[in-house]
């Protein structure tokens, strides 16, 4: 079995915004920057970032500070709206396979992506030397990433997310159940990251890292820890790293995330 790569994710919560932490405030680059050193010290090798605005900035911060590899995510975002994210050639960026609908407090998201739109996206991944992360969020995900593999346009290992519990009309059931249901549908050569919103993450994410897959923490996903108190992205990233090695399964370095990835 593989070590055990985790992702951080550090955006704020859409589901759960605090007072003093709102997905809508002004992106502190600094903060973020600091926040990922943090990430990678408590043991994640890959960071989930959102900065509209300010691609350029933090990547480079990032990459000024520590090793982490670089996830870009916002995938409600065309290509073209993403232009600073492939010239700064980030190690990933998120795709969303099929349709975009989510209900946050304030927010209905609807955004319609087409498999041509992945077919492009992936075509210019590989001109730019950029892996796709793909969304997974449901059975029909998995059949739009077999079309996009079947064009020709992606090199093995296909980097998915599977993602559970997330509030809309691709809601799916954070549980232990869904997760090996949607696990037996991929294709041969995924690597699979498991995102979970809800209380159910901790018991999907132990059966993830107990079959071999990975995980993505933090909090735009969840952001309370086991206590049940708000937590920071780093903090949680520290319980994940301690859960996977009482289970046995040690945490992958940057070279070795890097290896399975094919980053």
């Amino acid at each position: 079995m593989d070590p055990l790569i985790i992702t951080a994710a550090t955006p704020a919560s859409w589901l759960w915004p605090s007072d003093d932490y709102k997905p809508t405030d002004p992106l502190d680059v600094d903060a973020l920057v600091a926040e990922t050193v943090r990430c990678r010290e408590a043991g994640a090798t890959v960071v989930h970032i959102h900065a509209e605005g300010a691609w350029n900035e933090v990547i480079e911060g990032i990459r000024a500070n520590c090793d982490i590899i670089v996830q870009s995510g916002m995938s409600t975002l065309t290509a073209d709206e993403r232009a600073d994210v492939f010239r700064q050639k980030s190690e990933m960026i998120s795709i969303m396979l099929g349709h975009h609908d989510e209900a946050f407090p304030g927010l209905d998201n609807h955004v319609l992506h087409t498999r041509e739109e992945s077919v492009d996206y992936a075509l210019r991944c590989r001109e730019h030397g950029i892996k796709p992360e793909f969304e997974v969020w449901h059975s029909g995900s998995v059949w739009n990433l077999e079309y996009v593999r079947d064009k020709g346009v992606l090199d093995a290992p296909y980097i998915t997310t599977f993602f559970l519990g997330w509030p809309g009309g691709t809601w799916s059931p954070p549980t232990v159940e869904e997760y090996s249901y949607r696990r037996r549908l991929m294709p041969e050569g995924c690597a699979v990251i498991v995102s979970v919103m809800g209380e159910g993450q901790r018991q999907v994410h132990t059966a993830a890292i107990q079959q071999g897959d990975h995980i993505r923490i933090g909090t735009e996903d969840w952001p309370f820890d086991r206590k049940g108190e708000r937590a920071t992205a780093s903090k949680l990233v520290a319980e994940a790293a301690q859960l996977s090695e009482f289970l046995g399964r040690p945490v992958a370095t940057v070279a070795q995330a890097r290896a399975i990835l094919g980053v």
